[in-house]
């Protein structure tokens, strides 16, 4: 996938083969382990892998503020691509205001490794900038981090 203006990339590669990372961001109950920087969680999680499929989590802040994030599947080719968005709800309803798609991509190294490629496309400058300020980078750098280190125990 080209890069676009309104990108934001996080790249890695983890020593683990691509079943494995891909099945850390498909069975909700290890994605709610990981994707949350900690001291944050996730207290709910529903995913649905197929295009069209519900993806629905509520991060949970240390204040004890909830952040439901809703939105379906565009694009699922198993431990290859995983693309979301929250520009649509459960049964295409479309958000009120979306805010970015995730493309996840995954590639296989061939020696056990998994190159992967996190991608979060914004609609415009302004979402990309409030995103980037909102610590993206921190954000899911540390998410990565805490996947790394799950893969280890996987």
């Amino acid at each position: 996938m080209a890069a676009h203006e309104f990108d934001l990339v996080l790249k890695r590669v983890f020593d683990a083969p691509p079943e494995k990372v891909w099945r850390c961001w498909t069975d909700p109950k290890i994605l709610a382990t990981w994707f949350s920087p900690k001291p944050w969680t996730i207290t709910e999680c529903e995913l649905d892998v197929r295009p069209g499929g519900v993806s629905a989590f509520t991060m949970r802040g240390p204040d004890g503020t909830d952040y439901p994030n809703v939105g379906v599947y565009l694009e699922v080719i198993p431990n290859r691509r995983l693309v979301t968005t929250d520009a649509y709800g459960p049964g295409w309803t479309p958000a009120a205001k979306p805010f970015f798609t995730a493309v996840i991509d995954f590639e296989d190294l061939g020696d056990g490794r998994t190159g992967y490629t996190a991608t979060a496309r914004h609609w415009n400058a302004e979402d990309k900038k409030t995103h980037e300020e909102m610590g993206f980078h921190q954000g899911w750098g540390q998410v990565a981090d805490q996947l790394a280190e799950l893969l280890k125990t996987l």
